[in-house]
């Protein structure tokens, strides 16, 4: 049967009461528990201490904001979220000629909820992923009880605009998209 995982926004002034309409579904396994959660903002005092993702540890920040995350319960990061500035981000699995990393990094899971919680504006949010990317790289399985590895492609938005971020093992591109887009990524 056809699935797919797909991400879509619509800013203003192609919306009615310039509102900015934002939306996933998703192609995950379907007797996989999906969580819808809530983390308040947070001041970490301690940036000596690591954050705990799914697989690895990275540096903490000093302040985090307010996230609602979509997300499969076993894992840390989400597959799409909104924070308390109206940040959105949602992601799909990727595919291209780089090899799949199986090692241990930060799932694109991970990085949609970083990107959530370290940053104020969708072009923030673009630049912790990337930097996050470069410095941690990607990898790991991302399913639970099956082998399941891929790349992501981001879906990064707030009031003003919209970005894609393309990514294949610690390469990536971007590219700012305004007025209605659509961005379908189809499963193999």
């Amino acid at each position: 049967e056809p699935y797919s995982c797909d991400t879509f926004v619509a800013l203003p002034p192609a919306t009615v009461g310039n509102r900015v309409i934002f939306g996933k579904n998703s192609d995950r396994l379907f007797d996989e528990v999906q969580e819808v959660i809530y983390c308040p903002a947070a001041v970490h005092n301690d940036l000596e201490k690591r954050l705990k993702c799914t697989y690895i540890e990275v540096d903490q920040v000093p302040e985090t904001y307010a996230v609602v995350l979509s997300r499969p319960a076993w894992l840390w990061g989400a597959e799409m979220g909104a924070n308390e500035h109206g940040v959105c981000i949602g992601n799909e699995a990727v595919w291209g000629r780089e090899d799949i990393s199986k090692e241990e990094a930060l799932l694109g899971m991970d990085l949609v909820r970083l990107g959530l919680e370290r940053a104020d504006t969708a072009e923030k949010a673009l630049d912790v992923i990337v930097d996050l990317l470069e410095k941690y790289g990607q990898g790991g399985n991302c399913a639970e009880g099956k082998e399941f590895s891929y790349y992501n492609s981001f879906l990064i938005a707030d009031r003003n605009e919209a970005w894609i971020l393309e990514t294949s093992g610690k390469y990536w591109a971007a590219e700012r998209v305004q007025g209605v887009n659509s961005y379908l990524q189809f499963g193999s």
